[in-house]
């Protein structure tokens, strides 16, 4: 046989092998893949999601959270930048707004066994606050709006959270003594988000009743909304029926359709 034919003979059964080879490679890692899925459908629902994934959101969450710091303030933008959002979800504002009728019931506050209710006019005696900051979208849209309201840092002041320890609460000098959560819902408790107190606290937290000073429209959240801008839109619940200062996690409209809690940013 000459050198040139065993050449190629040589050649083809190389590439026979490395085809082989190839084949039982491939077939190894879709093999992998398929069993790998079921694996995954398989596992047990956890709030809305498979639980490796939402071991993975809460360890984004502990990640963001040891980075946070209420001296770290999103960006601010001259009021002529400013704009009107999507409205963007109408959950838990199907009815008709009673403006006269509305008011707000805070439940554990400290000193006081039963919610406490509070008007517009109670809310609008607090220092009132505007800022123009940049409201962002889960979907990836952001729109730099002009809100005015209170600080929720100082509605907790005026309405004191319960505390951990029982004690007279202290929000200036013993934060980490306060309620851990603050649960929020529209009337009827259609739709609700849950915060941790230190992004409640944070300056540029707000109960917002005016946008681009304008009082609220009912599609924006009238008579009062959360702005939280270290959040994601999904915790700028409208319309406000309910603040409770809670020690237990609340439960949250998004994060139990598989969206992360903390949705910080």
């Amino acid at each position: 046989m000459s050198d040139k034919k065993k050449s190629s003979l040589d050649a083809e059964q190389q590439i026979r092998i490395l085809s082989r080879r190839s084949f039982i490679q491939a077939g190894v890692v879709v093999t992998g893949g398929v069993l790998g899925w079921q694996w995954l459908i398989a596992q047990e629902d956890n709030n809305g999601t498979l639980w490796p994934f939402r071991r993975a959101l809460a360890f984004n969450e502990k990640l963001a959270s040891k980075y946070y710091s209420n001296g770290r303030l999103a960006p601010t933008f001259p009021r002529a930048m400013a704009g009107v959002p999507r409205p963007n979800g109408n959950d838990g504002l199907d009815a008709e707004l009673d403006a006269d009728g509305w008011n707000l019931s805070v439940e554990g506050v400290y000193g006081h066994v039963e919610p406490i209710t509070l008007t517009m006019a109670d809310i609008k005696k607090l220092p009132h606050t505007e800022m123009v900051t940049e409201l962002k979208c889960i979907e990836g849209w952001s729109q730099i709006v002009h809100w005015g309201g209170v600080k929720f840092s100082d509605f907790a002041a005026k309405h004191l959270p319960m505390t951990r320890s029982g004690s007279q609460p202290d929000i200036q000098s013993k934060p980490d003594d306060l309620a851990e959560y603050v649960a929020m819902a529209t009337p009827g408790d259609e739709y609700y988000v849950g915060l941790d107190m230190p992004s409640a606290l944070h300056p540029q937290t707000l109960l917002c009743y005016e946008m681009n000073g304008e009082p609220l429209s009912e599609d924006h959240g009238a008579p009062l909304r959360l702005v939280i801008p270290v959040k994601y839109g999904i915790k700028h619940i409208k319309r406000i029926g309910t603040i409770r200062f809670t020690n237990q996690r609340p439960p949250d409209f998004w994060a139990e359709r598989g969206y992360d809690w903390y949705s910080g940013h």
